[in-house]
């Protein structure tokens, strides 16, 4: 049987090292990595940028997640004996519905250029992880590829070329390990009709198979838990693929956290879970409105049929609001075409409050029971999963 995973993507903790975060467990300085794994973790998350410097060397921020400061996370990783998640973004900096750059060194390329450089990239980036004895379990092609990637080419409604993309990014994989698992990740965990459409089209397209299914849920932009619930039953049974929130989080207070940033408010995105935007979620933005959200999240993916939900991955639980870490700096926005400004804006919704004190809800994921590596919740729910689906 396949582990449940208790994830955690901590691609921006170099940098906020680096920038003078510090960690704590009851009173105790500690590495977060070990903090995190001592509540539970059994995967971690990284994400990979091609080139996330501009053309004077610059870097863009937010972690700056090259191979090599990936592979730096990932041996540190591996020294705690623990499985990861590589989450290749095929592009220079973030990307996600809302955008999907070329790369520098790929955007005067065709289609059939693009798809060639997929596949060597890809299977480039698992050389060195395997020379280097640092191969990943699981490979996320694309990021939240919910509207498609290398955009222009690769842009929904255009499934003809986002398979072709998706496609060449599997195939690096199995060429390379076929004990690899590769993922497929969509946004806006909630939307059925999203999902089906989009793996529907996936598949009529000749989209190759894999392995997991993919899921980001964020409570104040995706729905009801039960929409979750809904949508993770039907494409289980639908695509029988194993399913992982892959990124997921939530609010502990929403209190500013300007004083510990140290920038001006021109300069401040400020907090992604607005007062406006938490109004609709159940759970209340405080420390133990987290763990209560984080319980009932692990309740949701243990009811989906047949023990197809294999868990979640929380989504930058040691983003503290440090000064000089955040999510984009003057040279990424440029690259990205977007309006500033920058600064952190997830630090509310990490797993250590402000000071980098560990949270309640790590205290949730380090308790739930498990048997055979799944919550005892699974066998006992599993029924009323099934039952859904057939709906």
């Amino acid at each position: 049987m396949d582990m449940w995973y208790k994830g955690m993507d901590i691609s921006s903790l170099l940098e906020v090292e680096e920038c003078g975060g510090k960690f704590f467990d009851r009173g105790q300085e500690k590495n977060a990595l070990e903090i995190l794994k001592d509540y539970g973790m059994n995967l971690v998350r990284l994400r990979l940028w091609n080139d996330p410097y501009d053309e004077d060397g610059n870097p863009y921020g937010a972690g700056t997640n090259d191979l090599s400061r990936t592979m730096i996370l990932a041996g540190r990783v591996k020294k705690l004996g623990l499985p990861w998640l590589l989450d290749i973004h095929y592009s220079d900096f973030w990307v996600d519905p809302g955008k999907q750059c070329l790369p520098k060194a790929w955007k005067n390329y065709n289609e059939e250029e693009l798809e060639e450089a997929v596949f060597k990239y890809t299977r480039d980036v698992l050389i060195r992880l395997r020379d280097a004895d640092l191969l990943p379990e699981i490979v996320a092609v694309g990021n939240e590829v919910t509207n498609g990637l290398l955009w222009p080419f690769g842009k929904v409604p255009d499934y003809k070329n986002i398979v072709r993309f998706v496609n060449a990014g599997i195939r690096a994989v199995r060429e390379m390990d076929e004990r690899i698992a590769c993922m497929i990740h969509l946004d806006n965990g909630g939307n059925n009709a999203l999902y089906r459409s989009w793996f529907d089209q996936y598949f009529q397209w000749g989209g190759m198979d894999f392995e997991y299914i993919g899921l980001s849920y964020y409570p104040f932009w995706h729905g009801s838990l039960q929409d979750l619930e809904n949508n993770m039953a039907d494409i289980a049974m639908r695509y029988r693929k194993k399913l992982i929130v892959a990124e997921v989080s939530t609010a502990f207070t929403l209190e500013d956290y300007r004083d510990y940033e140290k920038l001006p408010d021109d300069l401040r995105k400020g907090m992604a879970t607005k007062k406006e935007l938490t109004e609709s979620v159940p759970f209340p933005m405080t420390k133990q409105g987290q763990a209560d959200f984080l319980d009932a999240l692990t309740d949701v993916i243990c009811r989906v049929p047949e023990n197809l939900g294999c868990g979640f991955i929380y989504w930058e639980p040691a983003w503290l609001p440090v000064p000089g870490s955040q999510w984009a700096n003057d040279n990424a926005i440029r690259y990205m075409n977007e309006k500033g400004p920058g600064g952190n804006e997830w630090a509310n919704q990490a797993l250590f409050d402000y000071d980098g004190n560990v949270n309640p809800a790590l205290k949730v994921i380090r308790d739930r029971k498990v048997l055979s590596g799944f919550p005892e919740e699974c066998r006992k729910v599993s029924e009323k999963g099934a039952a859904l689906a057939r709906q």
